[in-house]
């Protein structure tokens, strides 16, 4: 099996999370990237499998897939256990939907961020952090009394917690408002392969001189 990543793909990072979680032998391939040119030239297997020209994309035998999500419910179906989806119907629709709106609803406001670094104060990044705000909030409430979004671990923690690691670093910051957010994003920062994924991204960063969300990298060091 090979992932093709890259060193800076949230996407990408939510495959790699995954396939630590289910304990599965790959081979991670990182495209090349840099801050300038981002991912051009695009990488030629990338660019055969996915029409959309992005990481991530999986390989296993004659199997070629592309897209997070994609990727999540090929693992579930691959290696069962330990499940990362919950069980029941209704449990698994319910992850599956915070799963979705991590990156369909919070995150496009994290991507419209990213164009505004140096206009912070502008009514666009106010508004978009605004809403990144409202997202926290409702993430607050899903926790309720429980240690993860639903249930226990699962790919909607994968997702929102990847989500939120970009959104610190663009800006939309957690605040003591959503203490139980907080609460639950160093737990998830505890795990080993939250820690294996994220350490080479934050060392990609601090040597490219860009910044690192100092709460998770404090629990990182730890």
């Amino acid at each position: 099996m090979k992932l093709y990543s890259g060193p800076l793909s949230m996407f990408g990072a939510k495959a790699q999370i995954a396939l630590h979680e289910k304990g599965l032998a790959f081979e991670l391939e990182m495209v090349p990237f840099e801050m300038d040119r981002l991912y051009e030239p695009k990488h030629p297997e990338v660019e055969r499998i996915n029409p959309k020209r992005q990481v991530p994309v999986l390989v296993d035998g004659e199997l070629e897939i592309f897209d997070s999500t994609q990727i999540f419910e090929y693992l579930e179906d691959l290696a069962p256990s330990p499940p990362l989806w919950p069980p029941g119907a209704a449990a698994r629709a319910h992850a599956r939907l915070i799963e979705h709106k991590s990156d369909e609803v919070y995150f496009p406001h994290i991507i419209r961020l990213m164009s505004l670094q140096n206009t912070l104060e502008d009514p666009a990044a106010i508004s978009a952090r605004d809403s990144a705000g409202r997202f926290y909030h409702e993430i607050e409430h899903e926790l309720g009394d429980r240690e993860y979004l639903v249930r226990s671990f699962s790919f909607a923690d994968i997702a929102f917690y990847m989500a939120q690691f970009f959104g610190e670093r663009m800006g939309a910051h957690l605040t003591d408002s959503t203490p139980l957010v907080l609460a639950w994003r160093d737990r998830v920062s505890q795990r080993p392969a939250v820690r294996t994924v994220l350490r080479p991204m934050i060392d990609f960063l601090t040597r490219n001189g860009r910044p690192v969300p100092s709460p998770i990298s404090r629990v990182l060091a730890a």
